[in-house]
């Protein structure tokens, strides 16, 4: 019998809704997508293989022209709340069994939490990109010299990138040689400029390869000090951008113990920034500025963040803070196709909000018990976690039997407190948790082998 194709409908042919439209066309998935933008909707078109209406996703006429009773998902990620609260409200009346994921901004709706249940709305899941970019600054902020960190197993595994420098401990060397001398360091996978390897004991780690690790959180100092990666606290920071983003991660950083300031060319949100602030310093000026940047010590920071709403001007930001001697800095990219150039230009982090709302989307679509994806550079490949079921394949036989696809690896096994590198005679067990990094064109094959093996009924 022919598998059936997922149908998704994505309200909204912005960034998110643009990219996400991608990314489940590339998986072959049905995406059907509507925008009352005529020019939007010829983008897509023109560059996507995806159905593309021109319609409001909040008229029920359309939603059913788009086939939403035959839909598993409907994803509004429109600029306007209440358009993908309706259009959510909608699907759940025309179709009560469809998976409904709204993109919200507006902090005042996400802190009335009965509004999403499936007595109001019927909400699955709340998209906020900027909850999610705070989340990811603070997590960069624990781990000095990371790169990238998600965490897996509810944070007590991370998966953290580095960079590779021309001085580093690893540069030149086999994932061979690295496991005869260290049993515990787990590379699931290597960036090498636009390329993602997934690695085998013969490939070389080469300087300014960007490496995946999985670490136990309680390893990450060790593991970071024997690279010769920085691991003392970052105290001394310089948060550049008072918009939503800027004011939230100047509230998380709001504390005796640290030297925070806040730049912003706009006084009013100085201004409340200063009533709402106690100990982070708001300052009124232009982050792009060399002067105000040296003014402010920028060469002794630990950190600047640089989260304006123009992109190139948090690249021009960050690169004067490295200039002028900053240690590290975190920057806010909005557009896919930026995040290698402005990686290859020597900036260390760089955050993408929709890299975010991806992810969370991808973990609702997947098949058996996959409990994270994450997706990795430029997004080619994918790095899941998953609890291995007792009726699936690939459990209770040695890793050597199974056939595990090309471009996949089992990174690590994740079985109580214990994080097991696994070998060719290594056998997975039921309720294990599995890290598991594949190339985006063998994810189903790991999803089947992940699924049950009884149809599902």
């Amino acid at each position: 019998m022919a598998e059936e194709i997922m149908r998704v409908i994505i309200i909204g042919a912005g960034e998110v809704g643009y990219h996400i439209a991608k990314k489940l066309s590339d998986e072959k998935k049905d995406v059907v997508l509507i925008d009352t933008d005529p020019g939007k909707i010829r983008r897509i078109g023109e560059h996507l293989d995806v159905q593309a209406l021109l319609g409001s996703g909040t008229s029920p006429q359309m939603l059913r022209t788009a086939g939403i009773q035959e839909a598993k998902l409907l994803v509004a990620a429109t600029d306007s709340d209440e358009v993908n609260l309706i259009a959510c409200l909608l699907a759940r009346s025309l179709n009560r069994y469809a998976v409904k994921i709204a993109r919200v901004r507006n902090q005042e709706y996400l802190q009335e939490q009965s509004l999403f249940s499936q007595d109001v709305l019927g909400v699955d899941l709340i998209i906020n990109t900027q909850n999610m970019m705070v989340k990811t600054i603070l997590d960069l902020i624990e781990i000095p010299g990371a790169s990238e960190v998600i965490d897996f197993v509810d944070g007590a595994v991370k998966l953290v990138s580095v960079l590779i420098s021309q001085d580093s401990p690893l540069a030149g060397k086999t994932l061979r040689e690295l496991g005869t001398h260290s049993r515990n360091l787990l590379i699931g996978a290597i960036v090498r400029g636009h390329r993602i390897i997934i690695p085998s004991g013969k490939d070389t780690i080469h300087p300014l390869d960007l490496i995946y690790l999985v670490v136990k959180k309680s390893d990450v100092s060790t593991t970071l000090a024997h690279l010769n990666m920085p691991t003392q606290p970052m105290k001394n920071i310089i948060v550049v951008g008072a918009g939503g983003t800027g004011m939230a991660v100047a509230q998380a950083l709001d504390k005796p113990n640290l030297n925070v300031r806040l730049i912003d060319q706009d006084g009013e949100k100085c201004k409340s920034a200063a009533v709402l602030l106690d100990h982070v310093i708001p300052i009124k000026g232009d982050g792009t500025d060399r002067d105000l940047l040296q003014e402010e010590n920028a060469g002794d920071m630990d950190l600047i963040i640089a989260l304006t709403g123009d992109e190139e001007c948090n690249v021009l930001i960050s690169l004067l803070g490295k200039e002028l001697g900053t240690r590290r800095t975190i920057t806010r990219v909005s557009k896919l196709s930026y995040m290698h150039i402005v990686s290859a230009i020597g900036l260390d982090t760089v955050i993408n909000p929709r890299m975010s709302a991806a992810r969370a989307i991808l973990q609702h679509l997947r098949q058996g018990r996959i409990l994270s994806v994450a997706p990795l550079r430029e997004e080619q490949a994918e790095a899941i976690e998953a609890e291995a079921l007792e009726t699936s394949d690939i459990v209770n036989t040695p890793l050597s039997e199974l056939n595990f696809p090309s471009g996949a690896i089992l990174g690590a096994i994740v079985r109580g407190d214990e994080i097991i590198i696994p070998r060719g005679n290594t056998v997975v067990l039921p309720h294990d948790h599995l890290i598991i990094f594949a190339m985006q064109q063998v994810v189903s094959q790991i999803e089947s082998l992940l699924t049950v093996k009884l149809e599902y009924f």
